[in-house]
């Protein structure tokens, strides 16, 4: 168990420094997703934008609370993905099936424990954001603590897993992510015996991550949306007992305004921020981990990842 949280927290650096690195192109897909009446426009003109009307740090507001959910949801995700791989296969080759079917598990584990924390900091990167949807109400938390009571007391203790359903089903995006990574990773080292290079592990972190990225966006708009909770409807207690309906409501409400393409408003964004994000990590990681494993003097496998 205590390989699999060396293994799980070697990921944590990666992911944050690609995080913060690449953070204003998240701020700006989700002000596309969740402002309806804000004009989709290239990446580097809604970050103008942003600067222009809010100010110079307006692109990384809610970054401390973001970084402190990325931390937890790597841990619980890769230590799950580590321990349950482990456990499964026991010295067994791997197989992207196999990686697929491990991934959901972890991925649905990390949801259920952790969507409390994406809901809140969705809230707090959102507060204080000019909206082009006057509609909207204003929130006013203090910090993390204070967003966690406020919702709570104002909305339930319910409201803290909006956006459950929909990120259960995104579950796939990292499966599918890692799938295609472990697989695009055994074809590269196949007969020979050698370690990836930086622009192998950049280029093939980039491909797994697009593919899964835009298969799974419209669903990542809805889990956005359902997470700041203000989307145009009641907040009564039959949507919190249909998720699906909910789901369902929103995908054929912003089809009905927009057409097809209004199901990947931000995608560009989302894209670059994630393409580059996951590259970067699995660049990190892969350094991390041969040093790693090279200081404990243990021999890494292709498998181990």
């Amino acid at each position: 168990m205590f390989f699999h949280t060396r293994v799980s927290c070697m990921q944590s650096p990666g992911s944050v420094t690609a995080m913060t690195v690449f953070f204003p192109l998240d701020t700006a897909r989700l002000r596309l997703q969740v402002d309806e009446k804000r004009k989709a426009k290239s990446t580097p003109a809604i970050l103008s934008e942003i600067i222009k009307e809010e100010g110079l740090l307006a692109p990384y507001r809610g970054w401390f609370p973001v970084i402190c959910s990325l931390c937890c949801s790597n841990f619980v995700y890769f230590y799950c993905f580590h321990s349950l791989k482990a456990t499964w296969l026991q010295g067994q080759r791997s197989t992207p099936g196999r990686d697929l079917i491990i991934g959901v598990a972890a991925g649905v584990v990390n949801v259920l424990v952790t969507t409390p924390l994406w809901v809140v900091n969705t809230r707090l990167k959102l507060q204080g954001a000019k909206f082009r949807n006057e509609d909207i109400q204003p929130t006013h938390y203090r910090g993390i603590m204070d967003a966690f009571v406020q919702i709570m007391q104002q909305e339930g203790v319910g409201a803290l897993w909006n956006g459950t359903f929909p990120s259960l089903l995104l579950v796939l995006n990292p499966a599918v992510q890692f799938m295609l990574y472990e697989g695009l990773k055994r074809h590269l080292l196949r007969g020979v015996n050698r370690q990836l290079s930086s622009v192998e592990v950049f280029l093939i972190g980039a491909i797994a991550k697009a593919i899964a990225t835009t298969i799974t966006y419209p669903l990542q708009t809805v889990q956005s949306v359902l997470r700041f909770g203000q989307h145009g409807r009641p907040a009564d207690r039959s949507k919190l007992l249909n998720s699906l309906r909910s789901v369902m409501y929103l995908l054929i409400n912003r089809v009905r305004k927009w057409g097809m393409l209004g199901l990947f408003k931000g995608l560009e964004a989302k894209l670059l921020q994630t393409v580059l994000t996951a590259a970067l990590m699995f660049l990190l990681y892969e350094k991390i981990a041969n040093t790693t494993f090279r200081v404990m003097g243990v021999k890494r496998t292709v498998t181990s990842h």
